[in-house]
């Protein structure tokens, strides 16, 4: 997300570090490099234009052109900036101590409405929250059953309406089901059409003055950009929402949606999808965005995914392997797995500090599918052959190959690099970081 737009500002804010002393005319040819690229990136025209003049007038001070780093004060105040654009703080989400608390899920076809009532079910089962999920499309061929089966795989309650063709009644009989079976919160998914209607929203709006929920959120498809804020604004003015869900803003390198809708319709984002699978949804933080944004990384959520993602048991027993050199090709595997649970693999590397900004370490990073064919050629070894590699010889090796679909070269490419790794491994376990520090590193 937002690498374009990265780039871009990346590059601007580095010619403003090689001028060593600023002037005026530096920082207005910087903010205009600056406007453009917000522009490119999609961003509402009115929002770039007080964006600019926000900065302008910030950045032109005696204290900011005279002082030391001046070039990293203005980065410090575009920085500033977005956040306050964003929203300056995370909103969370507001629940009463009704029984059940509805959250209620409004936007247009295709938004990914469904699948973003599951991911929000199983946030909320994260916080230990008993969450029942209804669907009140009786429009679009599936929908209730698509979110049945969602709501059966996060382990999460369903209403099942039983044919009922009134979506107000629906939602009714939801309530009475959640309250008489536990559940402390009722997720609503409510129909889209293609285009905002009468009829859309005056159904809408039947179910908020039965319901009477707690959160109304919109779901927005990040991909569609200023498409999503002018919606946005429409539902809010019809409907009144609370706040907004993007979605596939892994999808949106360009990321104007993100930075219009809070200042456009005064209403903050308060989650982001950020993936198709069930756990790819994060809680929107601005600070961090606007760190994403300017290549600082963001290192809060990238600690966040590593504690939910990988156990911290099984990482203090590979700790004890590679201590004794008995890291085997499972471990390799199953580390692979537990790093894939983070996300996707440039998105958990764009959040190192630094990292976006060099390409190398982008162009050299593998992709998912070379992630995929690693994993295929270790289940397609024996467990013998998966804790003690040395046997895996020329024979071996064909079967292999034959059983994972991909080629003898594939084969030895791993069983190199993880030769490589285990000798890398080796070193550092025997006090290998005093010879890094010395230079005396190889694998000789």
């Amino acid at each position: 997300m937002f690498e374009n737009l990265t780039e871009k500002l990346d590059s601007i804010f580095k010619n403003l570090r090689g001028k060593g002393v600023l002037t005026e005319d530096n920082v207005k040819a910087a903010l205009k490099d600056i406007r453009m690229a917000l522009l490119e990136a999609d961003v509402n025209f009115k929002v770039v234009k007080d964006f600019v003049e926000d900065v302008r007038e910030r950045a032109v001070g005696q204290e900011v052109l005279k002082s030391i780093t001046p070039a990293q004060q203005i980065v410090k105040i575009v920085h500033d900036r977005l956040v306050h654009l964003m929203g300056d703080e995370s909103s969370h989400l507001r629940l009463s101590g009704r029984f059940p608390s509805p959250i209620m899920l409004a936007g247009l076809q295709g938004c990914g409405k469904t699948t973003t009532a599951a991911k929000l079910a199983l946030f909320l089962l994260a916080q230990e929250r008993r969450v029942c999920l209804v669907s009140a499309d009786i429009y679009r061929p599936a929908a209730m059953d698509q979110l049945k089966i969602l709501s059966e795989k996060i382990h999460a309650g369903y209403y099942d309406a039983g044919g009922l063709p009134d979506p107000v009644q629906i939602c009714v009989q939801a309530v009475e089901y959640a309250k008489s079976n536990g559940y402390d919160t009722l997720i609503i998914d409510t129909a889209g059409r293609l285009h905002v209607d009468a009829a859309l929203m005056d159904e809408l709006r039947r179910i908020k003055e039965v319901i009477r929920p707690d959160e109304i959120l919109f779901v927005a498809d990040a991909m569609t950009g200023q498409d999503a804020v002018n919606v946005a604004e429409t539902f809010n003015s019809l409907l009144g929402i609370d706040g907004v869900i993007l979605t596939k803003m892994d999808g949106d390198a360009r990321g104007g949606a993100a930075l219009s809708l809070k200042k456009v319709i005064g209403k903050p984002i308060k989650f982001v999808g950020t993936g198709e699978k069930t756990e790819a949804l994060e809680l929107f933080h601005p600070e961090r965005m606007a760190s994403r944004i300017l290549g600082m990384g963001d290192i809060l959520t990238l600690v966040e995914k590593a504690k939910t993602a990988i156990d911290e048991k099984s990482a203090r027993e590979l700790e004890k392997k590679i201590r004794k050199n008995e890291f085997t090709l499972q471990d390799l595997k199953d580390q692979i797995l537990q790093i894939r649970k983070m996300g996707p693999l440039q998105d958990v590397l764009g959040m190192i500090p630094g990292f976006s900004k060099i390409k190398a370490l982008k162009n050299a990073a593998p992709d998912e599918g070379e992630i995929a064919k690693t994993v295929a050629i270790i289940d397609s070894m024996t467990i013998k052959e998966r804790y003690n590699y040395q046997i895996i010889d020329g024979r071996r090796r064909k079967r292999i190959a034959r059983g994972s679909g991909t080629t003898v070269q594939d084969v030895n490419r791993l069983l190199k690099n993880y030769t490589e790794m285990r000798k890398m491994m080796k070193k550092l376990s025997k006090g290998g970081m005093k010879s890094l520090l010395r230079g005396n590193f190889s694998f000789k």
